[in-house]
Formats: structure tokens, C-alpha cells, sequence
């Protein structure tokens, strides 16, 4: 069963926009914790 190229578009899509927002969000949850250990990046 051969799913339409648009549909494994919007799910590459999806997937790719999830794994972005993941790293994003552990990303400022690293800089939260950081700052509150007392470490600055400048």
C-alpha cells in the first residue's frame, strides 16, 4: 500500500518540526539550570 509523495512530506515534516522543538526545549532547559547554578555564557 503506497501512501501519496504529499503525505510522506507532511509526516517528514512533522517529524523533522518535533525533533527541532525537543532540542529547543531541552536546550533552554540546560540554560535554566545552568543560570540557576550560576553559570553565565557571557
Amino acid at each position: 500500500m503506497q501512501q501519496p509523495v504529499w503525505k510522506r512530506l507532511v509526516w517528514l515534516v512533522i517529524i523533522w518540526g518535533g525533533s527541532v522543538l525537543a532540542l529547543a526545549a531541552v536546550g533552554m532547559f540546560f540554560r535554566v539550570i545552568m543560570t540557576a547554578a550560576g553559570f553565565k555564557s557571557h
